[in-house]
């Protein structure tokens, strides 16, 4: 199984808690602190979720470059 920290970075850059990014993702907190933890594997739809809030790639998400460029919306 992967683990993604930059999933917890993002959020804590942004100054949110795991309860306030739950409640706008609309997801049980359980999953995802088991995401954030590395306890299971985050599905494509969730990261392609994330790269739209936060505005970067998935390629950034997973740990494949370090560049947060902007996620492409076309």
């Amino acid at each position: 199984m992967q683990y993604y920290p930059r999933i917890r970075d993002l959020r804590e850059d942004r100054d949110l808690t795991q309860t306030q990014l739950v409640q706008i993702l609309k997801m049980h907190k359980t999953t995802y602190t088991n995401y954030e933890q590395g306890k299971r594997e985050p599905p494509l739809e969730f990261i392609v979720k994330l790269a739209k809030f936060y505005d970067v790639t998935i390629d950034y998400i997973a740990g494949l470059t370090n560049t947060p460029s902007p996620y492409n919306k076309d």
